[in-house]
């Protein structure tokens, strides 16, 4: 009110209200006072009704409006933040309705404070620690621990999850991560009942979670509370009629010898689960130095590969797909090659599955693409009658606008569909959803040949095969490698391939080495072919000056 209270306001109305009646009391008796003594009860009368005046109006204005000062007073201390302090009585007995709606205000604000608390504090999905209060707990704990404390940080990745989103829907993979989040409570119950002190657990992100001990004896302690968690995430789920098997990749940091901050724990826990998830997954990785070196050689890879795209030297080789009875080239393969700078040519066995796991590969696979189509447009130019195969990773083809780069850059280089044939491996084949499956009939009608690659290696579904928009099935090495020695073998790859040539697709068998498997595989019934025996892989140059001498004569072929 800076200084002037309603109250003061209240008291100076009163005195104006008082004088103002003394002063009519004189100016309607003053007729009436004709003598001293006639004028003095004319004062007498006039200073009682001005007295009487003011002390109501003081006494009515002044009180409520030390109820509004009261209220003012109370609404400025709770916008500094006092939300507990009672309602002063002042005003509940003189303004009832401000006082419950001031109570009411407070309680509301004080609910929606709480809330946002929680929000800041906790996962909303599973009630554990979010990542920021998981944070501030175990610094703080860090910050407390003494000269000899000896903890260790989990870093808990579950294998499988990403298929749980996908087939059931994210409620259900929200039903499954509280599942989750349970069953890491009973661990790390379990453990406080056996006396180890003050863990925090929490989640991370998507399907990460940590847990931290500032007290474990060594690493051996350590190891077993990560085989108990193994052991909880073991055991099926079971989410109303759907049954769901997890398991989990376990890295572990321990305190000090791993990092003396979080921040150095949870790069080293990290580091260790993922040596675990290349490792084969459902395990637990202790974080060593040589894990260490292993992640600074990747990291540097990494950015070499992308200095590698900006110096363009990543090239491409081409294998052929033989037809055998006719000696027909049908499709030449596009290999990617990474001419190092300070290495001999590098294979993409070594570099792919690191582009892979950084995001790199879409960039990559741009590259990739982007050449592929400019080759196609100049072959087709050539008159070379030969398609160009080109394989599609599991990453490239989840980014929302694949299909839309991939017809821009056949655009740009005005590729013909003809020329072209998409690879995709045999268990992202049959994962694809709808989109995916419209996109590639899409391209299929347009002319692009679509074909499975490395068939047998996953889990086959001949049923799900039979509804995909798919040309061609190349029948992985792993199928034919025993062909030749393996009655089993041979069963095996016969059933194989009758069943796909039954489905009305073209079979590759690609990994033949040996003569003695391709004979074998001509009785069985294939004709097309592709491996070291049949040829290795080789530049653009060499490639055309062997596979396609005579262009013409190659396209009248075909």
């Amino acid at each position: 009110m800076q200084g002037v209270t309603l109250k003061s306001r209240a008291t100076a109305f009163a005195c104006a209200a008082g004088a103002l009646v003394f002063i009519l009391s004189l100016v309607l008796g003053q007729q009436q006072a004709t003598d001293v003594m006639g004028i003095g009860r004319l004062l007498i009368v006039a200073i009682l009704c001005g007295t009487m005046s003011w002390a109501a109006a003081r006494r009515n204005v002044a009180t409520t409006a030390a109820a509004i000062d009261s209220a003012s007073e109370r609404l400025i201390a709770a916008a500094h933040g006092d939300l507990h302090s009672p309602v002063p009585h002042d005003i509940s007995a003189e303004l009832p309705d401000l006082a419950v709606a001031m109570e009411s205000l407070f309680s509301q604000v004080r609910t929606n404070l709480d809330h946002v608390q929680t929000l800041a504090l906790f996962d909303q999905v599973t009630g554990l620690a979010n990542r920021a209060s998981f944070c501030r707990q175990v610094e703080r704990l860090l910050a407390d621990s003494g000269e000899d404390a000896r903890g260790a940080l989990f870093f808990i990745d579950l294998d499988g999850f990403k298929a749980v989103n996908d087939t059931l829907g994210h409620a259900a993979g929200d039903q499954l991560l509280a599942r989750v989040a349970g069953r890491l409570r009973e661990v790390v119950m379990a453990q406080v009942s056996a006396g180890i002190r003050d863990p925090v657990l929490g989640r991370l992100a998507g399907d990460e979670f940590t847990m931290f001990f500032p007290h474990i004896p060594g690493h051996g302690g350590a190891t077993r509370i990560a085989r108990a968690v193994q052991f909880a995430l073991r055991e099926r789920f079971d989410l109303g009629s759907q049954h769901v098997d997890l398991g989990a990749s376990i890295g572990i940091a321990c305190y000090p010898d791993h990092g003396d901050t979080l921040s150095a724990l949870l790069r080293s826990a990290d580091i260790a689960m993922y040596h675990a998830k290349r490792e084969g997954r459902g395990r637990a990785e202790m974080f060593t130095a040589e894990l260490a070196l292993e992640a600074a050689d990747r990291a540097e890879l990494e950015r070499d590969m992308l200095l590698a795209l900006q110096r363009d030297e990543f090239l491409l080789e081409f294998q052929p797909q033989i037809e055998i009875g006719s000696g027909r080239i049908v499709t030449a393969e596009a290999l990617i090659r990474w001419a190092h700078p300070e290495r001999d040519l590098v294979m993409p066995g070594f570099f792919v599955p690191v582009a892979e796991e950084s995001g790199a590969i879409v960039a990559l696979g741009d590259w990739v693409m982007s050449r592929v189509c400019e080759t196609a447009a100049r072959w087709s130019q050539a008159e070379v009658g030969q398609r160009i195969a080109v394989n599609i990773s599991s990453r490239e083809l989840s980014q929302g606008d694949f299909f839309l780069r991939l017809r821009h850059a056949m655009a740009t280089h005005r590729a013909p569909a003809h020329m072209l044939e998409l690879e995709i491996s045999e268990s992202l084949a049959m994962e694809m959803d709808a989109r995916v499956l419209e996109q590639l009939n899409a391209l299929r009608q347009d002319g692009v040949r679509i074909a499975i690659d490395d068939f047998g290696t996953g889990y086959s579904n001949l049923s799900r095969l039979k509804e995909l928009p798919v040309d061609r099935v190349k029948i992985d090495r792993s199928l034919v490698r025993d062909i030749v020695i393996s009655a089993e073998a041979r069963t095996i790859c016969s059933a194989v391939v009758g069943l796909i040539q039954g489905l009305g697709l073209e079979v590759v068998v690609e990994g033949v080495e040996t003569e003695a498997q391709m004979e074998m595989l001509r009785v069985i019934g294939c004709t097309l072919f592709q491996g070291y025996h049949v040829a290795r892989p080789t530049g653009e140059e060499d490639y055309l000056a062997r596979f396609a001498p005579d262009r013409r004569s190659q396209r009248q072929a075909v």
